[in-house]
Order: structure tokens, then sequence, then C-alpha cells
């Protein structure tokens, strides 16, 4: 299965952009949904979190998501201890699920794909960039946040240069129209190259 990597910068507008090619018909795995979903199914995980942050890590028996964000953006060494005990299980549900799909290729979702270096076993990575402004702008209006959450998120991940130098597409994402354009050439590009 040929996979494909989508990434961006917090805000740039990956979900977006992922949901356009699902409605191209390709399968789209969004590893920040399915992490969360499973930090609250898996006991493991579960038992590992609240040894690590205590038994506020979980609120009335759901992960209280705030209390984590505080903790991991003050601390980048629970960030650290965190993905190790979150991102194994995310990986082995992602390789089932891809042994599941039926499709050209499919598309991994990750804010941190270059982060936790899972941009390797990608066969193309794909980043999404709007700049710093708009997405402020985005993650105000859609989140219950400030500036200086923000700031902290955008610290502890690449700067887009680095991640446009090291990726197969880029898709600037300001506006719809032009965003799906881009993520149509994208996608057939893909195609062509795959065929």
């Amino acid at each position: 299965m040929i996979l494909v990597g989508l990434t961006g910068g917090i805000g740039s507008g990956k979900t977006t952009v992922a949901k356009q090619f699902n409605a191209l018909g390709i399968p789209v795995y969004i590893a920040d949904d399915e992490a969360k979903k499973l930090m609250n199914r898996s006991k493991i995980i579960r038992r590992k979190l609240t040894a690590l942050f205590g038994d506020d890590a979980y609120k009335n028996s759901t992960l209280n998501r705030p209390f984590l964000a505080d903790k991991i953006f003050n601390n980048p060494s629970y960030l650290e201890k965190m993905n190790a005990i979150v991102h194994p299980k995310v990986a082995s549900h992602f390789n089932r699920w891809v042994n599941k799909q039926n499709a050209p290729y499919v598309l991994k979702e990750s804010a941190i794909l270059f982060e936790n270096d899972a941009y390797k076993k990608c066969n193309y990575v794909i980043t999404v960039t709007a700049p710093i402004e708009i997405r402020i702008k985005r993650l105000l209006e859609r989140d219950d946040t400030s500036i200086e959450k923000i700031q902290a998120i955008i610290k502890n991940q690449w700067p887009d240069d680095e991640k446009v130098r090291k990726s197969d597409f880029v898709i600037i994402n300001t506006e719809l129209d032009k965003t799906l354009q881009q993520v149509i050439q994208t996608h057939n590009k893909i195609l062509n190259d795959i065929q």
C-alpha cells in the first residue's frame, strides 16, 4: 500500500485538506483523533498515563485534555514520555487500519509526522502551510485558547520551511477553492506516479 503522509503546523488546515482527499475516495487516518480515542479506550495507556501524570490525567473516566495540555506544553520531557506511551499503540492501530483499506493509496494525517520520524515510512509527504497570522486567527476562532498557548504549541513543532524542504508536495491553504485545486493536482500527480 502506498502511504502518503499529510502534515502541517497547528492551524494550517490539515483536516480541511484531509477531508478534500477523502472526498476524492482516498482513505484518511487522522492520527491525533485516533490517539485520543486510544487514550480513552486502552487500559494500558490509561494506566501508564495515570502513573506518569497522576489521577488528574483522567476525569470522570475520560482523558483530562486541558490538564495534560498544560502539563506537556510547559514541560517537553512530559511530552516525550507521553509520546513514548501513546505512539507505539497508534502505530500498531494504524498498521491494522492500512491492511483493511482498498485504494490506490492512503493518507496519514499527523501534526508531528516529522517530529516523530513517521515521515520515513511514507512514500510521499504533503505539507500544508498558511501564514502564521491566518493560523493564529483560525485557532482563536476554533478553540478556547490563547495566543500564548498557540505559540507554545508552534514552538514544539518544526518550522514550516524545514517541513517544506523535506516534503514532496506543498499545499498553501489560504482560500478553500484554491486549496481544492492544489489537492486535485497533488492527487493526480500521485496517481500518475504510482501507476
